[in-house]
């Protein structure tokens, strides 16, 4: 009886202290490059991947300033995830921001075009928003954006 109650315990004290270890973050990286390298077969896609693990296809490289990641840009968008699902568009005049203010793969896949240039931009959550939820935007999430660079300003 004595072990029985002894082994509940400590049972019990182990369960406890689990609980009170924060959780790790979980790292998304295989199951994106999975779901990104999956998205582009199926939609018969030519990317091409960087170090990071942005992917980029330039549809048109354009023909006007091109910016660095320091620049300010006016850019019209689409931002969907890989089942098609919209979760965010400028409108066709688009919209301005600095490239140091937005997520990594902004920062980093914007420069790949010029003035006038558009193609897509298939981010992986850790150059995204991470395992953190974001308005519509599950964590973890693979993000995809249809992008027109309109304008190096």
């Amino acid at each position: 009886m004595k072990s029985t109650l002894l082994a509940l315990v400590s049972l019990l004290f182990v369960s406890c202290l689990s609980d009170n270890e924060p959780s790790k973050p979980v790292d998304y990286t295989v199951q994106n490059e999975k779901e990104i390298v999956d998205y582009i077969a199926k939609n018969n896609l030519t990317a091409t991947k960087t170090d990071s693990g942005l992917y980029y296809v330039v549809n048109e490289a354009g023909t006007g300033t091109q910016p660095t990641a320091s620049s300010n840009v006016t850019v019209a968008y689409k931002g969907y995830f890989t089942n098609g699902n919209t979760f965010d568009q400028s409108n066709a005049s688009g919209i301005s921001f600095g490239l140091n203010q937005v997520i990594k793969g902004w920062t980093e896949g914007i420069p790949f075009f010029k003035e006038g240039g558009n193609g897509v931009l298939l981010i992986p959550s850790r150059l995204g928003y991470g395992g953190n939820d974001n308005g519509p935007i599950p964590g973890g999430s693979v993000l995809v954006f249809d992008v027109k660079l309109i304008k190096v300003n």
